[in-house]
Formats: C-alpha cells, structure tokens, sequence
C-alpha cells in the first residue's frame, strides 16, 4: 500500500493546531480521528496507541487524522482539562468534513483523549451531525465525569484492560456496565494501560467498529 501522509497546521480558537493525516487509498471510505493521552503527563499524538489505532483505521481503507492537544509540541495554547481541547476537536471534524465531504466519521481516544473524544461526539450528535462509532480505551472515569455529558448519539465501544495501573480497572467496568449507553465493553485480561503486547488485538477491536 502507498500511503499518503500530510501534516496540516490547522486552526483552532487557541491558534494552529499541530497533526499528522494518513491515507492509503484513493476514495478513503471514512474519517477516523484519535485523541491522545494526557499532555501533563506526556500523551502526545505520537502515542502508540494513538498511532497504532491511526495506522488500522489508514490501512482499512479511511483517511486518519491524530492532533496536539493545546501547548503540545506545535499546538498552540494552554492546556484546558478536556473542555478546550473539545473545541479544538470540533475544529479539528469541522476541517476534516469539509476536506472530505460526505465521509462516516470514527472518533477515538485513548486515556485522557477519551473524555474529548466522548465530550466531542455529544456535541457533534447536539449538532445534527453525529459520528459513526466512538471507540474509548482505558477512560478515565476516575479523574472525569462522563456521566455529566450528553449522550454521543452514536454506538460506543469501550476497552479496559484489567490489569490497568493508572485508572481503576473496576470503576471502568463499573461505569461501563452501569450506563445507560449499554456500550460494547471489551476485556483485555491480563493487559496493563499502555497495552503493552496487545496493540494488535486493540487494532482488530477497532477495525469491527470501522463504518
């Protein structure tokens, strides 16, 4: 596969907004963005999870496309806990769609980036313009309040692996089976935050939820 790689200094409410945009195909068949983890504690969109998760939705035959959160690497401003970067997701789509017009959108986001990516998709489905699937590994529902958001109007799928040393494996599973969003839950037994050994397998979860 040739693959294409372009990396657009877009515009956000803050300034540029640094990313990485991966295609392997002539016609991509749809979108898929991918949020990193913390940037206080070093996510950047150069996280194999995020990259890996990149890399399957590429060769699936979408047009992938991973971001700096605000004041990471060239991204401009400050970080924001979630609620700025949500606005620089919206950016982020808005581009995309005009770019490629009439594309299913797949949102993830790994760690910390799944509380945009969450946040994200309840204001894209608030819009009218609602994604396909959202795809959240290893939420962070200890530190966010995900409950407080609205619905993602969308089919969710959440991973955990349960050996996970940063966010407390049962209030994952707790949220995860508890919410009135009845999502795809996905067990990794024996797998730690960073899904050390077992990006393969997360990129074949991924890959069922593609559009």
């Amino acid at each position: 596969m040739s693959v294409q790689r372009e990396a657009p200094e877009l515009s956000g409410p803050a300034g540029n907004i640094q990313s990485v945009m991966e295609w392997g195909v002539d016609q991509p068949t749809f979108i898929a963005l991918v949020c990193h983890p913390h940037p206080l504690f070093g996510g950047t969109m150069d996280n194999k999870v995020v990259t890996s998760l990149c890399r399957a939705a590429r060769d699936a035959g979408g047009v992938a496309l991973r971001f700096n959160f605000r004041g990471v690497g060239a991204s401009q401003g400050a970080h924001g806990g979630g609620f700025t970067e949500t606005e620089d997701l919206l950016a982020v789509v808005s581009w995309l769609r005009q770019r490629w017009p009439g594309l299913p959108l797949w949102l993830a986001g790994f760690s910390f980036g799944s509380f945009v990516a969450f946040r994200g998709a309840a204001a894209l489905a608030a819009s009218g313009n609602p994604a396909r699937h959202l795809l959240l590994v290893a939420p962070p529902v200890h530190n966010n309040d995900f409950d407080a958001v609205e619905p993602p109007g969308c089919p969710l799928t959440v991973v955990v692996g349960e050996e996970d040393e940063v966010v407390p494996v049962e209030e994952m599973l707790d949220w995860a089976t508890a919410s009135p969003l009845q999502p795809d839950l996905v067990r990794f037994p024996g797998t730690g935050h960073f899904f050390h050994g077992q990006l393969p397998a997360l990129a074949e979860v991924a890959r069922q939820s593609f559009p």
